[in-house]
């Protein structure tokens, strides 16, 4: 199987106080912190394409451009949704929203590499040898 334009992920949490702008340090209200979205957004892509590729690959994060349009308090679902909408060579690229009970609180665009995953950490692992 190969990732292929269409496919589908998604990803949901509750938000706690640990999911919170003043927790995370992005912001001083106790509501869903956008870096948490963005967070459940990437996850929603991963879930998308990860059961595509062999054992050996990922994928990981190089891209996002996402708005965070709505606030979500303490205690409600949030649910992250991905679709790949265009793939090139090594590039897959997404379309990601969030929702909460309420409201579309977020969406955009986000990018990510498929990466042979002994070869990405051995070169991570390097820059500690430098």
């Amino acid at each position: 199987m190969s990732v292929e334009i269409g496919m589908r992920g998604g990803a949901e949490t509750v938000v706690t106080d640990r999911d919170t702008a003043r927790a995370m340090g992005s912001g001083l209200v106790p509501v869903f912190a956008t870096p948490r979205m963005i967070a459940l957004m990437e996850e929603a892509a991963v879930n998308a394409v990860q059961s595509a590729l062999p054992a050996d690959e990922g994928t990981v994060g190089v891209r996002l451009d996402v708005t965070h349009d709505a606030a979500t308090p303490v205690g409600m679902r949030v649910r992250a949704e991905a679709e790949v909408t265009a793939v090139e060579g090594r590039k897959i690229t997404f379309a990601v929203s969030a929702y909460d009970g309420r409201d579309k609180i977020g969406g955009g665009v986000h990018e990510r590499f498929i990466i042979k995953t002994d070869k990405f950490l051995s070169r991570a692992q390097g820059k500690l040898d430098k």
